[in-house]
């Protein structure tokens, strides 16, 4: 596949690096596609294996009382992954621990990774399944010691081969260099260490070029060093890749709890440090919207609200978001023609008597007396229906919580009204957080939009204040 690889994998304690411990290592080494080597050790994690743990690997804390520890076993360790790919199924899981075990006895490992997951769905994206249970099944695969270190490694090498006979040596490696990519076309202001240090986490990146209080960019992601590397795997795939490739020098992160809370970061960082390559998310501070009369009879029938003006409690008589006045005007516009609404009772136009769309016939006659106010009033509103802002479906203000195992970070975001009241990131915070104590309320577009996303996913976890 490449000309050295090392299979590796690890039974820990948990999900969490950062407390979690390593409870059980095995790896086998290849060089030009032949074994040269394997090692495989239980490793004493100096605290306790939960119970679940134990009967999950058969591995208990009786079977890791004389084990060694990570420290004793780290020489032996990092002679196996010299100058060589370290490849793992989820390899997410398996490196951060292992950095945050080499991290915990001063040593930065720093190390080239191939996810085996990733390598599954690049040569055979017809499956919808790559967890390595669904792969030993899909390639008749057995299995002597599942949840085990080198049961585990060897169901690799397994997949490996079975992919290698169906699909031929060629097309393995030119896959996995794909994947491998990323990290060998780093910019010229950037190096590897830098890269390195980047975690496998959610939240938000910032590129910097000669100046550190102007980004470049501002980006999230779910896994921030993935994200990272596709800038540059791609950097001449657009004119702004190029250019951002050209000029960083110097790459900023912040980890987050999930992906809502990247998000709600993003675009609040991107509004306050006008970074500049972003354009979708900054601040368009001429934002408005339609306000429908509350009477039939009234002109003109609707009214353009700028942003200052819109009560997020009444939000649900709105109709519209529009980034300008004259994108606003051009919408209210073409629905007047498609439904034969009359533009001057709207307020489009000036004057008295019948409206010149009327004499084109695109206009019903209610300027004209030839249709009642109050018809036209009612298929004014079910032509704006489609265009209505959401009225807030809580009766007081809710917190959206996310909790990352992998960084063991917490937070919950709390609203009303769509608009972002405030956070919080652990659990103490959130009882000495005051609900009611809240300064003016004000509207923004885009939390609105990603607080309507949020709230419809099945297993968005959130907290209502009474």
């Amino acid at each position: 596949m490449l000309p050295s690889y090392v299979f590796l994998d690890l039974e820990t304690t948990g999900a969490t690096p950062l407390k979690d411990r390593i409870t059980e290592i095995a790896l086998i080494r290849f060089e030009d596609g032949i074994e040269v080597s394997r090692w495989q050790t239980l490793v004493n994690p100096e605290v306790a294996i939960p119970d679940f743990i134990q009967q999950l690997t058969g591995i208990t804390n009786a079977m890791v009382a004389n084990a060694p520890t990570f420290k004793q076993v780290a020489g032996d360790l990092l002679d196996y992954l010299e100058n060589t790919i370290l490849c793992a199924h989820n390899v997410r899981f398996d490196h951060g621990f292992l950095k945050s075990e080499f991290k915990r006895i001063g040593i930065t490992l720093r190390q080239n990774v191939l996810c085996t997951v990733k390598l599954s769905r690049k040569l055979y994206p017809q499956h919808r399944s790559h967890a390595l249970d669904a792969i030993i099944s899909r390639h008749q695969l057995t299995c002597q010691a599942r949840h085990r270190a080198m049961g585990d490694v060897e169901m690799m090498v397994g997949f490996l081969k079975s992919a290698t006979e169906e699909l031929g040596i060629s097309k393995i490696r030119e896959t996995a260099e794909q994947l491998l990519k990323g990290s060998k076309s780093l910019p010229s202001g950037i190096d590897a260490v830098q890269i390195d240090d980047i975690p496998e986490t959610s939240g938000v990146y910032l590129f910097f070029g000669e100046s550190r209080s102007l980004p470049l960019y501002i980006g999230k992601s779910v896994n921030i060093r993935e994200r990272v590397l596709s800038h540059f795997s791609s950097d001449h795939a657009s004119t702004k890749e190029m250019r951002i490739s050209q000029e960083i020098t110097h790459i900023e992160w912040i980890e987050t709890a999930g992906e809502f809370s990247a998000l709600m970061l993003e675009s609040k960082l991107i509004k306050e440090r006008q970074p500049i390559y972003n354009r979708q998310l900054r601040r368009e501070r001429k934002l408005c919207s339609w306000r429908i009369a509350s009477d039939a009879n009234q002109h003109p029938l609707t009214t353009l609200v700028q942003v200052d003006e819109i009560q997020p409690e009444k939000l649900g008589q709105l109709f519209g978001t529009f980034r300008s006045k004259r994108q606003a005007i051009e919408v209210l516009r073409n629905i007047a023609d498609q439904h034969q609404l009359c533009p001057r009772v709207l307020g489009l136009e000036t004057g008295k008597g019948a409206c010149f769309a009327h004499q084109l016939k695109r206009c019903k006659g209610v300027c004209a007396s030839k249709e009642s106010a109050e018809l036209h009033y009612i298929r004014l509103q079910q032509a704006m229906m489609s265009h209505r802002l959401k009225t807030w479906p809580f009766k007081g203000k809710i917190g959206i919580y996310e909790h990352q195992q992998f960084n063991d970070k917490s937070e919950m975001h709390i609203f009303e009204h769509w608009v972002h009241i405030g956070s919080v990131k652990d659990e103490s915070e959130m009882h000495e957080f005051n609900v009611d104590n809240t300064s003016e309320l004000q509207f923004d577009l885009d939390t609105y939009k990603l607080l309507i996303k949020e709230i419809n996913k099945p297993k968005v976890k959130l907290v209502h204040f009474d």
